[in-house]
């Protein structure tokens, strides 16, 4: 078990290092390319209730993807974090008002103005993470939320993971708790694992 471990520490801390070293410029241009391949993804196009997630440094980022879904008349729902550290489902109607900044500087929605959604009325699901394999395992942050987010989802809602191609390894090693996605959009790519 720890082997497993120590092999999934250094497979975080290189792919870190990669995406740690791509610009500024390099990121957006290749968010944008990610971008433009979920917004032409059917199974994206066809939802009405988005899960979304705020990226962060080392993710896709997700801000105009969060604008878009406005676009396309999507109902954008984000997680918010319990102090028991559980994971529950708000609706953001307006991005200037539903989202405030937390202790750190980061941008989470605002509990005080954003409306509580059952889980299952979710039709896709974009699940952060930071390494992934073209079988959707996934290494997210270690805190285990999306882990038991997942199974929680009705058995229709796609999970969706969007990924920087320097991301992707050939196989992820796997613990007992970790959950796979169903399909990967890349900058260079979509993997389907069903």
């Amino acid at each position: 078990m720890e082997d497993l471990k120590e092999k999934r520490l250094d497979l975080k801390q290189e792919i870190e290092k990669k995406l740690t070293s791509l610009s500024e410029k390099d990121k957006k241009k290749r968010s944008r390319l990610i971008e433009d391949r979920l917004f032409e993804f059917a199974n994206f196009l066809e939802s009405r209730i988005a899960l979304l997630y705020i990226s962060q440094p080392l993710q896709v980022q997700t801000d105009r993807i969060l604008k878009r879904c406005f676009d396309f008349s999507k109902l954008v729902i984000l997680p918010v974090i319990s102090d028991a550290s559980e994971m529950r489902m708000v609706k953001i109607k307006n991005l200037k008002t539903n989202l405030v900044r937390d202790g750190e500087g980061s941008l989470i929605p605002d509990v005080e103005r954003c409306q509580g959604v059952p889980i299952d009325c979710i039709d896709i699901a974009i699940i952060p993470g930071l390494v992934f394999d073209e079988k959707g395992g996934r290494i997210g942050s270690n805190e285990g939320y999306y882990n038991r987010l997942i199974p929680k989802l009705p058995i229709t809602t796609r999970k969706v993971a969007l990924a920087y191609e320097d991301q992707i390894v050939p196989q992820v090693p796997m613990e007992p708790n970790d959950k796979f996605v169903d399909i990967i959009i890349s900058d260079s790519r979509i993997i389907y694992k069903i």
